[in-house]
């Protein structure tokens, strides 16, 4: 099989990749219509919501052993207003990655795991700016902090790929 296609167990077909990424467009708590209210702000990275909700988007990357390759969900963690201005001061600042790690809770449900991921404790750790953050799942049982901690093969990137491409 072409290492660029794979099977899906979905639908049966052969499709393009498996992709290495998936994202959420906002926490999930964000609504659409929240977007020309005053204190709410959603862009590529930050989400505030009423001036009172911080949220800042980053990275939980899964190591794939057998292709050297790094899985990555983009997700949204909620964070204290102290860490949140912080990450907003240093956003732009070189060395930022020298900055402590900010718990967070996440702030968006992943299909496809059980239980719910929505407010699994994280750690954010800044990098170099121009890369989103590293979003660190609290070591739990939590299939998802498991398959952080422990890696995955690529016949799991399929199977996350088959579930998510058909998804409505």
């Amino acid at each position: 099989m072409n290492t660029d296609e794979f099977a899906c167990g979905t639908c049966g077909s052969t499709h393009s990749g498996p992709p290495l990424s998936f994202a959420a467009t906002a926490p999930d708590v964000w609504l659409p219509d929240m977007a020309d209210d005053e204190g709410c702000l959603l862009d590529s990275d930050l989400c505030v919501i009423s001036g009172e909700r911080f949220f800042i988007r980053g990275l939980i990357e899964l190591p794939v052993w057998d292709t050297g390759d790094v899985f990555a969900y983009s997700m949204w963690v909620s964070l204290s207003r102290p860490n949140f201005t912080r990450a907003v001061d240093v956003w732009e600042q070189p060395g930022r990655e020298t900055e402590p790690p900010y718990f967070g809770w996440l702030a968006n449900t992943i299909d496809g795991y059980e239980p719910t991921t929505l407010n699994l404790k994280t750690m954010v750790h800044t990098r170099p700016v121009g890369q989103p953050p590293y979003i660190e799942l609290e070591p739990t049982g939590h299939p998802l902090a498991i398959e952080q901690r422990a890696g995955i093969f690529r016949t799991r990137v399929e199977e996350i790929a088959s579930f998510h491409l058909h998804r409505p």
